[in-house]
């Protein structure tokens, strides 16, 4: 919608709070700029919220947090925390997934880098060296990202210096930039079931398999899962936009709770400020929306503003399934004694893709038992899951079909815990139209992945858009999915916006 001139009232307004958003803003509010967070719903985090029930503080998404490192630059949530002076303290976990896969296939993915190599080189020997090859490979790529300060790559004087403060790692990078996980897997590993494992392994953050998964995304979480390890923040992942918010009123800006765009304003063809549902209205010199792009070209935008640019990116890109959540409550007996804290569990390699054929397991009481009743333990499982198959139904037929599809994953889970469904004590189920209603994500969509193979992350736009003083930032935005990967989009929103605001 075009408008008439109107004075700014910040100098920053950022749609939505997801984590990307959150970090973009407290960024800003750092450097000075007068931010506006808008949030459609009553607490922010937008997939890294929570929820309370009968006693249970359970996450939104999943438990399993990068970012929270000591030293390097690729732990960006505690470099985004420590720009508007807050901080979290963790839990470190000493395993990352434990897999429970086809063929009896059991491994543990181990915080300390050579227990793992040990681990799987134990389970094919006769893949010891490529085993080796590939994911020192991976470090490789994650050295390169590490060295450097992680922010704009819009941005030519940023470039210029970080290239001539780190030649090697910059060239090291553009080497790895056009190349997928699949091909560089496959020039060391020939074993069917070792390649699936490694599929397996991308497909966990990714939702795609290691043939469509940039080496880039791989290097930062194959090797930071051992370098900054995995994290949980006390409290619940809530706790870090909790934390992110209050450091961002502490720098003199603002967040809006209820407070739902309708539409973003343009001037001129350039973004001017945004309307609420309610008709209020604000105004700034840059927007950056966190939602995801088809919600922000398509909801946000009048379509016939959809810039070629956009649409070429729809072509390359579409949206990833979305998810069926369990959120339970369990007797602490239901767990074996030694169980780790994330789980994946898939009966048959040819299902990995399919709707609830990979099943995602997070115990977070297991690192922080304050989240649960005393005797109790949350267990959250989530599934991929297509909206369609939860369109058109009747109110009945949806509960019963919710109720059919966690009967479903509990009887497949008494597979790892006995006695799950006995033990229960609290039990609550989501569906990608709950995802889509309460995240505002077209579709309840996971985010974007590629339509086909693609070069890597170089199809992936980076933040500033074809409408002027309009900017993406988020999981479809470089580079892609996971919250460290959105905070970096964060790093790098805020520091090109910076740059165009001349702070």
């Amino acid at each position: 919608m075009s408008v008439e001139s109107s004075s700014p009232d910040y100098d920053v307004i950022v749609i939505g709070s997801g984590i990307g958003g959150l970090v973009t803003a407290t960024q800003l509010a750092a450097k000075g700029a007068q931010v506006l967070v808008l949030e459609s719903y009553l607490i922010p985090g937008g997939s890294a919220g929570y929820f309370e029930r009968s006693g249970y503080r359970f996450d939104v998404g999943a438990s399993m947090i990068f970012g929270f490192g000591k030293q390097g630059t690729t732990n960006l949530l505690t470099r985004a925390l420590d720009a508007v002076d807050m901080s979290l303290d963790t839990y470190p976990d000493p395993v990352q997934i434990h897999y429970h896969l086809p063929g009896d296939l059991e491994l543990k993915v181990h915080r300390d880098y050579e227990a793992f190599i040990q681990e799987l080189s134990d389970r094919f020997p006769h893949e010891r060296k490529g085993i080796r090859k590939f994911y020192d490979e991976c470090w490789r790529v994650f050295n390169c990202l590490n060295a450097m300060e992680l922010l704009s790559l819009e941005e030519p004087r940023y470039l210029m210096r970080v290239f001539f403060q780190h030649p090697l790692a910059c060239l090291g990078l553009v080497k790895y930039l056009p190349q997928n996980v699949g091909d560089i897997a496959r020039r060391t590993i020939r074993d069917p079931q070792l390649l699936k494992f490694i599929d397996i392994e991308c497909y966990c953050w990714s939702v795609v398999p290691a043939e469509l998964t940039p080496m880039i995304n791989a290097g930062m979480v194959f090797s930071d899962r051992h370098y900054g390890g995995i994290n949980y923040p006390k409290g619940g992942v809530g706790q870090i936009a909790q934390k992110l918010v209050e450091g961002l009123e502490k720098k003199g800006s603002k967040i809006l709770y209820k407070s739902r765009v309708k539409q973003i304003l343009l001037k001129n063809n350039k973004a001017v400020g945004v309307e609420l549902v309610n008709g209020k209205r604000y105004m700034a010199p840059r927007v950056v929306s966190n939602a995801t792009r088809w919600n922000t070209f398509e909801s946000l935008l009048p379509s016939e503003t959809l810039p070629p640019a956009e649409q070429s990116w729809q072509e390359r890109y579409q949206k990833s399934p979305s998810f069926v959540s369990l959120h339970l409550g369990v007797e602490a007996s239901v767990l074996p004694q030694g169980t780790e804290c994330h789980h994946i569990l898939l009966e048959d390699w040819d299902k990995m893709e399919t709707s609830h054929g990979t099943i995602f397991v997070s115990i977070p009481t297991l690192l922080d038992p304050n989240l649960a009743p005393p005797g109790y333990h949350i267990i959250h499982t989530f599934t991929p899951s297509w909206i369609d198959q939860w369109q058109g139904l009747t109110p009945k037929k949806y509960e019963a079909q919710k109720e059919e599809i966690a009967d479903q994953i509990i009887d497949r889970l008494e597979s790892i815990f006995p006695g799950l469904e006995a033990g229960l004590d609290y039990e609550e189920v989501g569906t990608p139209r709950t995802h889509r209603r309460f995240l505002n994500r077209q579709d309840g969509t996971y985010g974007p992945i590629p339509k086909r193979k693609l070069l890597g992350l170089l199809g992936m736009p980076f933040n500033r858009t074809s409408i002027p003083g309009l900017y993406c930032v988020g999981d479809s935005t470089f580079p892609g999915q996971g919250l460290n990967a959105v905070a970096f989009s964060g790093f790098a929103c805020a520091h090109r916006i910076a740059v165009d605001l001349g702070l």
